[in-house]
């Protein structure tokens, strides 16, 4: 899996409350949830965001309450996918239950600037700064995992017979 895109990048900490504000939480309309995402960090994220872009981020990234809604409002904005220092327990696994790609990679945090273009192998945990010329190595995401991105979700990896 490659996913390509422009970098979006906010610093540590960044919890659920600002990645989706608990006011718009009366709703469970997928774009609704996008209109809203980061607003109370970066008022200008939803105007900026393209199909693909790659969210960068610091430590603890998701942190907070345990909603899905947050990894929803982000792959649903048009994020492809969140790099990031670590993410907090509760958000990695959401991320991954609805389909949202995300890796751990400090070097590659470190090596990316907001707006730089990078490109990201998750066959072989490869993430490259297009703007640079720079990679950076992490894990490759088990097949399983990948199955699970792929097909959108956990849910419909078990339709599908995927992941059992």
């Amino acid at each position: 899996m490659i996913f390509s895109g422009k970098s979006i990048k906010y610093g540590d900490n960044v919890d659920t409350d600002v990645i989706i504000p608990a006011r718009y939480l009366n709703t469970i309309d997928k774009k609704e949830l996008a209109s809203h995402c980061m607003e109370d960090i970066d008022k200008e994220f939803t105007k900026k965001v393209e199909a693909g872009d790659i969210m960068v981020a610091g430590y603890n990234f998701g942190c907070g309450s345990s909603r899905e809604h947050a990894p929803i409002a982000i792959k649903e904005s048009g994020i492809s996918l969140v790099i990031a220092r670590s993410f907090a327990r509760i958000f990695y696994r959401n991320s991954i239950n609805i389909g949202l790609a995300i890796l751990e990679c400090p070097e590659a945090v470190d090596g990316i600037l907001d707006g730089d273009k990078v490109e990201a192998d998750l066959d072989n945990g490869i993430i490259y700064n297009r703007t640079t010329g720079k990679s950076f190595q992490t894990q490759p995401f088990p097949e399983f995992i990948q199955k699970i991105i792929q097909n959108g979700g956990l849910v419909a990896s078990i339709q599908k017979g995927d992941v059992k």
